[in-house]
């Protein structure tokens, strides 16, 4: 593998992003592989020219524009006037009958991020743009640290760009994981340790060889891309913003890029600020930002990862503080359910709505439902909730837990003697139900 420069291209410099600045003290930076504030210690974000954004959006230029995360590309970090699009984003919005039913609420969507391309998880977002800017600063071999869907993203996205690609996973990850990354033929390093600590190697790696690491010296790119979810949900909603959202709580950056996408498009004029209550979930095996907000703390202490939903499985999350920050001044909540919780909801929204979502969905419906019986969400909001994976990634996390085939003779008796037998279950599963 070649090892990338970082010279900065200035020619083409799109007008909207202007510089990186830090989350605290706002000290600024040139728009190269940057990360980390050096005098402040905290996470770099991209700081873009809103009055440039305002004079060349609208509504009907954003409808004009790809079916795809790009139709945004104004509030992107990318200077490309051929970004990377495998066609990512613009997933359903999909408004809930029988679930909203079940749980006694007038006005729940669902953002289906499960059916995403071209890997089927949210992280097509963020690697589309964090590969076409990666592309831009002259890298040539592109990687990440990774608990799954990330791996699956970087890879299918560097085959499709050509690059040359290296990612990092915990070497006890879903087969469905593993299988999803090795079919694009990177190089796949399976390190035995848990998420943080295939981090903390993935830094030593990109400070050694010069590669670009998505979610580490390019992560303020990367980021960004987590703002289409909020884009896409208010143009979804006829130029609206809903009343509160659930989301999945990983690192926090997903959960601090809607919040930062609604903003920008109030910033702009494409829709009327009102207030949004965000609401995060966390397992509970692995939930130091749900701890700390149900303590009262404004820090967040690290964990030992111990859960079945690993996809948000971050011991050590790089944005909690920020997320707790959200939660609170918007009136939200973060809530962790259990294992069992979690394997409860993937089977009740692949019962109500037939979306079979992986175990961080999982974990986000078991918090809305947990919400839901606290009182803690009006069954008049517009709520959303955000679906951010696939079920077929994660299908040892449910296996013990479905039915089996019935298998019969091709015989017409031996169906129906079959199909009685399935109906008698059915009613003693209600009796247990009710009891």
């Amino acid at each position: 593998m070649t090892q990338a420069t970082q010279t900065q291209t200035t020619q083409g410099l799109a007008p909207t992003f202007t510089h990186l600045v830090s989350k605290e003290g706002g000290v600024k930076y040139p728009l190269k592989a940057l990360h980390v504030c050096e005098e402040t210690f905290s996470p770099l974000e991209v700081a873009y020219d809103y009055d440039a954004i305002r004079a060349q959006v609208s509504r009907e230029t954003i409808e004009a524009g790809p079916n795809s995360i790009w139709r945004y590309k104004a509030f992107l970090p990318v200077n490309s006037e051929n970004p990377i699009d495998v066609g990512t984003g613009m997933t359903p919005l999909v408004k809930s009958t029988r679930l909203a039913r079940r749980l006694g609420l007038k006005n729940l969507y669902i953002k289906n991020d499960a059916v995403n391309m071209p890997t089927l998880s949210f992280k097509d977002r963020v690697v589309s743009v964090a590969l076409t800017r990666a592309r831009e600063l002259g890298f040539t071999t592109v990687s990440c640290a990774s608990t799954g869907n990330l791996a699956n993203s970087t890879a299918a996205i560097a085959a499709h760009a050509g690059l040359d690609c290296c990612v990092f996973i915990p070497s006890d990850l879903e087969a469905g994981k593993v299988l999803g990354t090795l079919i694009y033929n990177p190089t796949v390093m399976a390190v035995k340790g848990n998420y943080d600590q295939v981090n903390r190697l993935c830094c030593e790696v990109g400070n050694t060889y010069g590669w670009g690491f998505v979610n580490i010296n390019l992560r303020p790119y990367y980021s960004e891309g987590s703002k289409t979810l909020g884009f896409e949900v208010a143009e979804q909603l006829g130029w609206k913003l809903p009343d509160h959202v659930v989301a999945p709580l990983a690192s926090g950056s997903l959960y601090t890029k809607i919040y930062k996408g609604f903003q920008e498009f109030v910033k702009t004029g494409l829709v009327e600020d009102k207030a949004v209550r965000f609401s995060g979930a966390q397992a509970e095996g692995c939930s130091p930002i749900a701890s700390a907000f149900k303590e009262g703390r404004d820090f967040v202490t690290p964990v030992k990862p111990n859960t079945i939903a690993k996809s948000i499985a971050i011991g050590n999350p790089a944005d909690g503080y920020y997320a707790l920050d959200i939660a609170r001044k918007t009136n939200g909540n973060i809530e962790s359910v259990t294992d069992a919780e979690i394997v409860e909801g993937i089977k009740l929204l692949a019962e109500t709505e037939g979306i079979f979502t992986e175990t961080a969905g999982g974990t986000t419906v078991a918090v809305l439902k947990k919400l839901v019986e606290a009182g803690k969400i009006d069954p008049e909001e517009t709520t959303v909730v955000y679906i951010t994976g696939n079920g077929l990634k994660t299908q040892e996390a449910v296996q013990e837990y479905i039915g089996q085939p019935l298998t019969i003779e091709p015989k017409l008796d031996s169906f129906e003697r079959a199909l009685e037998r399935s109906r008698t279950l059915d009613r003693l599963d209600w009796q247990q139900v009710l009891v």
